[in-house]
């Protein structure tokens, strides 16, 4: 078989291992068999909610063995078919066969990082907080781009993006806001752009025209659904409200109407200032209260299932997770993953699917890789 279709037979084969140990695949298959034997028990549909909970279970486990077998019988076949074709030397039938194959290879990478969103929350809608470093105007202009990236990508497919809260900077860009992205798996896509973004450009605050290097953190916690149960203490929370700011009427603006909670115990602060009314700003804040909490909750999990790779989503200042240089010359470099881009405008502009698919895989693999930041 000639390299162009076995390139796409490598690829097809390193997608489908992935699956595979991303869904445990023989308990995989048990735990389907447990589901479907729960469907059939009448007393799961007296309680809706538990049977709600069974249904997207399986509905997601069902829709990833299938697409795993499904792909490796048409691989399979479409590799038989080739190899006929070169022994009957049948260009025309072996030049189908590798596109064949072509078109299986693409299929294959998205069912995988569809499966990968298989975790607990990932299919909720999820918040996005974004705040800047040090550095006064050129870190918040950073942190308002920054925001723009990602209303840009949910924008792309098709989500409901609100703005829950923001405090501008004193001259351009934000100090710091919280987006709400309502849609299919945006937890799952986005849980990975946790961490330090890194900025290098031409500063056009700068009237030398210096190079600047900024930085801004982002945060991403999915929103918290009637069945997931988050435990804490009224007792450990302090309520301060205070008048909200920027743009939103005379009645935004004269009444201490903005919300903030802080959670003693952990030091989480959320709050909310979009909503006229202290009541509703007060029940969003106790919804990220609450997505939070649970987030946290992932990550203990996550570090003392695999404390050696704990470190790797790390969401601390300190360790960047990607860097975008616009001059002198331009790139967008993930030092996870080491996929790269050379048009930082269409990354800044919401093309971010590469590096989310990229960082999701390697969730799974746990492969580290070394890569060299930018300068």
């Amino acid at each position: 078989m000639r390299a162009e279709a076995q390139a796409h037979v490598d690829t097809i084969n390193e997608a489908l291992a992935l699956l595979r140990r991303f869904l445990d695949w023989d308990r995989a298959l048990r735990r389907l068999d447990e589901l479907n034997a729960r469907v059939e028990d009448q007393d799961l549909w007296n309680d809706p909610k538990a049977a709600q909970v069974v249904m997207r279970e399986r509905r997601r486990l069902d829709e990833a063995i299938s697409a795993t077998r499904a792909i490796q019988s048409e691989v399979s076949d479409t590799v038989e078919l080739i190899e006929m074709a070169e022994a009957e030397g049948d260009t025309a039938m072996e030049a189908d066969g590798v596109e064949a194959l072509a078109a299986l290879a693409k299929r294959a990478d998205r069912d995988k990082i569809q499966a990968l969103l298989a975790g607990e929350a990932d299919g909720n809608d999820t918040y996005i907080e974004v705040n800047a470093g040090a550095g006064g105007t050129e870190s918040q202009d950073w942190a308002g781009m920054l925001s723009r990236m990602y209303t840009r990508w949910a924008e792309r497919r098709g989500m409901k993006v609100e703005l829950i809260d923001q405090h501008s900077g004193e001259q351009a860009g934000i100090k710091s806001a919280t987006l709400l992205l309502k849609g299919e798996n945006a937890y799952g896509y986005a849980k990975t752009e946790s961490g330090v973004h890194r900025l290098v450009r031409i500063s056009p605050y700068d009237s030398a025209a210096r190079r600047h290097t900024s930085f801004a953190s982002v945060w991403v916690y999915p929103v918290v659904d009637d069945n997931i149960e988050v435990e804490y203490s009224e007792s450990d929370l302090r309520i301060d409200t205070y008048r909200a700011s920027g743009a939103g009427g005379q009645h935004i603006n004269t009444t201490d109407s903005a919300v903030r909670i802080t959670h003693i115990p952990t030091g989480i602060v959320v709050q909310c200032q979009n909503q006229r009314s202290q009541h509703k700003n007060k029940a969003e804040a106790y919804n990220q209260l609450r997505a939070r909490l649970y987030e946290r909750e992932l990550q203990i999990r996550e570090a003392a299932a695999n404390a050696e790779n704990a470190g790797k989503t790390d969401i601390g200042w300190g360790h960047q997770i990607r860097s975008y240089v616009l001059q002198p010359y331009q790139m967008v470099k993930d030092l996870r993953t080491g996929v790269v881009s050379t048009a930082p405008s269409d990354v800044l502009d919401g093309d971010l699917d590469d590096f989310m698919a990229a960082a999701l895989s390697q969730r799974v693999t746990g492969e580290a890789v070394e890569v060299e930041d930018v300068d």
